[in-house]
């Protein structure tokens, strides 16, 4: 009689990566309502709209 080798592949789960950081606009904006940031060469504009919504203008 001839036993088959079952073969069992192990899987790992995915390292879990990492949250997003979480940051209060107001911390970034401050009182201003602006901020300036440099991305890859550019300039970059986030604030504020008066609906209090945001905007990235480059």
């Amino acid at each position: 009689m001839t036993s088959e080798a079952t073969h069992r592949t192990r899987v790992r789960p995915a390292p879990e990566s990492p949250s997003p950081a979480s940051v209060d606009s107001r911390r970034l904006l401050g009182p201003e309502g602006q901020l300036l940031i440099e991305h890859r060469g550019r300039l970059y504009q986030l604030r504020e709209t008066r609906n209090g919504k945001l905007i990235l203008t480059g």
